[in-house]
C-alpha cells in the first residue's frame, strides 16, 4: 500500500477499525442483507422504482448529474416544516442570510438557486449596484461597465453565468497581463479556486489587484467544502463576494447555494434575485424550503465534528482495501485531493493488458451491474478512485465486493 497526496495533505490514515473489519470478512450475501439490498430482505419500491429510474451508489464524491449530496435528516425535516406556513420570501431571505453570516463569521450572506446562481447573481450586483433601472435593463449593459477579468486556464463551462449578465470576458495570464487589463471597464474579476494550483496569479494577488483598483474580486469554490475554514477565509482574505453549493459538501439542497460577501454587494444581489419582478435573477427562484433548509444545513455543518467524520472515512477505506488487498495484481495507495472533494480516496492501479481490464471498462461494468456504482475513472492521475464521501454507512463493503468481482472475473477471462 502506497499513501500519496493530491498536491498536499497532512493527513494520515489509520486501520479499519474492528467493526468493519469483521463486516469486511462477511459473505457477500451476508453484507447485502446488512444493509437491506440483498435478496434476503424484500427491497420495497420507491418513487424512483415508480417512475423506472435507477438509484446507485456513490463512490465518486459530490457531482450534480449525481445529484450532489444526501440531505441528513434535520436538513429533511426543514424542507417539510417549510411547507406549513406562508411567509415574506424577502424577509425570510433577509433574516437566514444575517444568521448564516453571523455563524460563518462573514459580512453577508444569500442563499441562492447553486453555486451558479450564485455566480450569476454576483456578477449582476457588480455591474448594476442597487440601481432599479440598471437592474431592469440587465443583460443590457449599455452605460454600464462591461468587463470581467478571468484567468485563461480558470475559463470552465460555469463562466457561462457570467455572460449571462451581458459582459465580455476578458482573459489574462500573468500579473502583467492583468494590470493591463484592468480598466474603467472592468466590472469584476472572478476566480475559479479548484484552479488555483494552475493559474500564474494566485489568490492573495487576485484580491489585491482588485482592491488596489477598487473592482470587486469573486471566488468561485462551489465544490470546495469540506474543510469548513473555506466558508469563511476566501472572504477574510479579501475577496468580495464567495460561491459555494449548497448540495454537495453542506449536504443541503442540491438547487441551493450560498453567495456570501459584503453588505452592499449582497443586498445589490438580492435585489436582481427572485422574488422581485423585472430582474436577472427572477428565474433562479429559491423557495422558502431550500432557504430554511440550507440555514439548517448550514448550522449543522459548523458544529459537525470534523475530526472524526475523518477518520470515520480513513476506516472505512480501510475496509475496502482489506477486501481489495487479496486480489493478485491490484495495488492500492490513499490520496486527498488538494482542492474540492477534499477527502480521502481510495486508488487501485494494475497491468491493464495484463488484466485484460481498462479502467474505462472497469467503471462501465460497476455502473452496468447491480447494485450500480459510479467511481472515478480519469479524475486524478493515480488511478481508478472511490471515497466513501457520499456513501451511506456500509455500502463501501458492497462496493469494494463489486470491484473484486470484476477483477476477478476479469483475471479468470484473461487466463482463458
Amino acid at each position: 500500500m502506497a499513501f500519496l497526496t493530491w498536491q498536499s495533505t497532512r493527513r494520515r490514515f489509520l486501520a479499519g477499525g474492528s467493526l468493519l473489519s469483521g463486516l469486511a470478512a462477511a459473505p457477500v450475501g451476508h453484507l447485502l442483507a446488512f444493509t437491506g439490498m440483498g435478496k434476503e430482505t424484500a427491497k420495497p419500491m420507491n418513487l424512483y422504482d415508480r417512475l423506472g429510474v435507477r438509484t446507485r451508489i456513490n463512490a465518486k464524491g459530490t457531482y450534480t448529474y449525481l445529484t450532489g449530496s444526501l440531505q441528513p435528516p434535520e436538513v429533511a425535516h426543514a424542507l417539510e416544516e417549510a411547507t406549513h406556513h406562508y411567509v415574506y420570501l424577502v424577509d425570510l431571505q433577509q433574516k437566514a442570510g444575517e444568521k448564516i453570516a453571523e455563524m460563518l463569521g462573514v459580512e453577508a450572506a444569500l442563499v441562492t438557486s447553486g453555486a451558479a446562481g450564485a455566480i450569476m447573481l454576483g456578477t449582476a450586483a457588480s455591474l448594476t449596484g442597487k440601481d432599479p433601472e440598471k437592474i431592469k435593463r440587465l443583460p443590457d449593459i449599455t452605460g454600464m461597465r462591461s468587463e470581467v477579468i478571468i484567468q485563461k486556464t480558470h475559463r470552465n463551462a460555469f463562466d457561462h453565468a457570467i455572460r449571462n449578465c451581458g459582459v465580455r470576458l476578458v482573459e489574462v495570464e500573468t500579473p502583467e497581463e492583468l494590470e493591463a487589463a484592468l480598466s474603467d471597464k472592468t466590472a469584476m474579476m472572478y476566480f475559479l479556486n479548484a484552479a488555483q494550483r494552475v493559474g500564474k496569479i494566485g489568490l492573495e494577488q487576485w484580491v489585491e489587484a482588485g482592491k488596489r483598483h477598487g473592482v470587486p474580486t469573486f471566488n468561485d469554490a462551489a465544490a470546495d467544502v469540506p474543510p469548513v475554514t473555506h466558508l469563511s477565509e476566501y472572504n477574510k482574505m479579501g475577496f468580495d463576494l464567495v460561491a459555494f453549493s449548497g448540495g454537495k459538501g453542506l449536504r443541503g439542497p442540491q438547487c441551493a447555494g450560498l453567495l456570501l460577501g459584503g453588505k452592499e454587494l449582497i443586498e445589490a444581489a438580492m435585489l436582481n434575485n427572485n422574488p422581485h419582478e423585472d430582474t436577472i435573477g427572477r428565474p433562479c427562484k429559491v423557495g422558502k424550503e431550500e432557504i430554511l433548509a440550507m440555514f439548517v444545513a448550514v448550522e449543522r455543518y459548523v458544529k459537525v465534528d470534523h475530526d472524526a467524520e475523518w477518520k470515520d472515512w480513513e476506516r472505512r477505506i480501510g475496509a475496502m482495501e482489506k477486501i481489495l488487498s487479496t486480489v493478485p495484481g491490484i495495488h492500492t495507495g490513499h490520496f486527498v485531493p488538494d482542492v474540492a472533494n477534499h477527502v480521502p480516496h481510495l486508488y487501485l492501479q494494475w497491468d491493464e493488458t495484463a488484466m485484460g481490464l481498462t479502467k474505462a471498462q472497469c467503471g462501465q461494468q460497476l455502473r452496468d451491474g447491480e447494485p450500480s456504482v459510479e467511481v472515478l475513472e480519469d479524475d486524478y492521475p493515480y488511478g481508478l478512485s472511490v471515497t466513501p464521501f457520499m456513501m451511506k454507512p456500509g455500502e463501501e463493503l458492497i462496493v469494494a465486493r463489486r470491484m473484486k468481482a470484476v477483477f476477478l472475473e476479469a483475471q479468470k477471462k484473461a487466463k482463458a
